[in-house]
């Protein structure tokens, strides 16, 4: 996710605005798995930062998500198949649901029971318990008005309506549970599969492989399959007028990019795409996803996000936040967080994918962290946020900015042969998966041949300024 450049970030001639202090609260990087009681999952996965997200008990495999959806009325209607296994014995269990009247639930294709707790928690009992490895499928039929979540960390997230009247999802770090139930944390990814109806006049965009729309009595049924296993906050779904441009990258992956009514100037920026995947690809291995692309939305919302092979770009978007998102295709996509303290892996790489972007167009990196530390070197406010285990609600600050410096200056402490040995050992290692700061600390200081643990201490678990022993390591050194 790129944030409007607003707060923390940078902006034009290297410039920071003022930023906010985070309070020195910390969390478990791996807290254990959550607990099930007498057959009863919990009602969140286990990260202390969003108790709630999530749920125990069982681990989804597949999301088959069918829904039908009138701009007009702004009704939506859905059908959803959540396929799963139990890792414990189970008589009831939860999943995440944001607003909607539920008509049925179903398990394995009998009738269970359901009710509501909260904001957000559907919960289901099954008559005959579920057994610990067992494959089950649980089917929900809702309707009703999605409802966005307006105090996020980054304002409005989740199930918004665009300018058009269309509508569309989006949020960080959660948005799914506003239009489909869902085990909502990065930790439980599952392949995903999308039909959307909508009435003829309206397209729909989403993620994955676009299959061919079927239409009939005044309605068209777009289909999407994500065959790659997605985080769901990276699930993301597009109702609008859309113009649509079809092609594929040269090792045949296809290409989709959709541009809401008012957004086809974007198309310039959106042509750079390809290059930029070279790129990244010559820095951290083969693309990682099934199909590619770009939404570009006509809204001046918050944030740009790396929705799955497909990012949503805000209408500011230009091509350092393409670059940005795409870089996410790989961490935060391909290796997500096992928890949210652990953000920094995804936007602190993410950020400085577009510092690497720069230095391939021909600048020199090392001026720009000299200019950078020196305009910032004696701003306490700007130093003393954390870049691991920061707290709750302050994931999406320090990340963007000071975890640019903090990896070109462990770049520069560990040498380019290990920095690449590193990005290209880990994303291989968890590809497909999850993983935690602290596993990624263990990789660093195995690749390094030296003690790096005082460095990473300093510069991504305190909140000061690094001595300038860490400040300026190796060929930065003053």
């Amino acid at each position: 996710m790129r944030r409007a450049p607003v707060i923390c970030a940078v902006v034009a001639a290297g410039a920071f605005s003022a930023c906010t202090s985070a309070p020195d609260t910390t969390a478990p990087a791996e807290p254990p798995p959550p607990p099930v009681v007498d057959g009863v999952g919990a009602d969140g996965i286990g990260d202390p930062y969003y108790p709630q997200d999530g749920n125990g008990g069982y681990d989804v495999t597949a999301y088959e998500v069918s829904i039908s959806y009138d701009p007009a009325s702004r009704e939506l209607t859905g059908d959803t198949v959540v396929k799963a296994t139990a890792t414990a014995d189970l008589s009831r269990f939860n999943l995440d649901l944001t607003g909607f009247d539920v008509s049925a639930v179903e398990v394995d294709g009998a009738a269970a029971e359901h009710t509501r707790e909260g904001e957000q928690e559907l919960v289901v009992t099954r008559a005959a318990p579920l057994r610990a490895g067992q494959e089950f499928a649980v089917r929900v039929r809702y309707a009703g008005e999605p409802q966005n979540e307006q105090d996020g960390p980054l304002g409005a997230g989740g199930w918004q309506i665009s300018k058009s009247g269309g509508a569309f999802a989006a949020g960080e770090p959660h948005s799914a549970s506003s239009w489909f139930p869902v085990n909502d944390h990065p930790r439980d990814k599952a392949t995903f599969a999308l039909s959307a109806r909508v009435p003829d006049g309206w397209s729909v965009i989403s993620n994955g492989v676009e299959e061919p729309p079927v239409a009939e009595g005044g309605w068209t049924t777009y289909r999407w399959v994500e065959p790659n296993r997605i985080a769901t906050y990276l699930t993301t779904i597009g109702i609008d007028k859309w113009t649509f441009e079809r092609s594929k990258l040269d090792d045949g992956t296809p290409v989709v990019n959709a541009y809401a009514p008012g957004a086809e100037d974007k198309k310039a920026v959106q042509a750079r795409m390809p290059q930029i995947l070279d790129f990244l690809v010559a820095e951290y291995g083969p693309y990682p996803q099934s199909a590619a692309g770009g939404i570009y939305l006509n809204e001046n919302i918050a944030f740009s996000l790396e929705t799955q092979g497909r990012p949503i770009y805000a209408k500011w978007a230009e091509v350092d936040v393409v670059v940005h998102e795409l870089a996410h295709q790989w961490w935060g996509n391909s290796v997500s967080v096992d928890t949210w303290a652990d953000i920094c892996l995804n936007e602190c790489f993410a950020s400085y994918a577009s510092w690497q972007w720069d230095e391939h167009q021909g600048e020199d990196l090392d001026a720009r962290y000299r200019t950078q530390v020196a305009r910032t070197f004696d701003r306490a406010r700007y130093w003393n946020r954390k870049l691991v285990d920061m707290g709750a609600g302050n994931e999406f600050t320090a990340v963007y900015d000071k975890g640019q410096l903090a990896l070109h200056a462990l770049r520069r402490k560990i040498g380019e042969p290990a920095w690449d040995k590193v990005t290209r050992e880990w994303l291989g290692t968890h590809a497909d998966g999850n993983a935690s700061w602290s596993r990624f600390e263990d990789l660093v200081a195995a690749t390094a041949g030296e003690d790096v643990r005082p460095f990473l201490d300093a510069w991504f678990r305190q909140a000061s300024r690094p001595a300038d022993e860490h400040l300026y390591p190796g060929p930065l050194a003053r």
